[in-house]
């Protein structure tokens, strides 16, 4: 039986909005399906704009960000822009540390991020 989706996605105007369905993304199988769903949502735009919000995120796994940056990859592959934002401060700190928050454009809330996209 698939498991549930580990993301829900929206469309608002051109932006691809994802949410995360888990407070905790440290299990192997659900970053990978993570990765897979938002690669899919990239490649279905010429050129994407997605919005990655983390509220309700309490725990990122290393493998996780290894994710992430495969999708910033892709995006930036396509012309596209790519935003995070909802950020619990535990978990910035794990992107500031590894140096990730020079990587990704990284927003307060969601409305500042999908103004970022225009």
């Amino acid at each position: 039986m698939p498991h549930a989706s580990p993301i829900r996605s929206s469309r608002v105007g051109e932006v691809t909005c994802v949410t995360f369905t888990e407070g905790r993304i440290t299990d192997e199988m659900v970053i990978h399906q993570i990765g897979q769903e938002v690669l899919k949502l990239v490649d279905a735009d010429a050129q994407p704009k997605v919005l990655l919000d983390f509220s309700g995120v309490e725990h990122l796994s290393s493998a996780a960000l290894g994710v992430l940056i495969s999708v910033n990859n892709r995006v930036k592959s396509r012309a596209g822009q790519l935003r995070l934002c909802s950020i619990s401060k535990q978990i910035f700190e794990v992107f500031h540390i590894t140096r990730l928050d020079k990587l990704f454009q990284i927003h307060a809330t969601a409305e500042q991020a999908k103004q970022s996209l225009a």
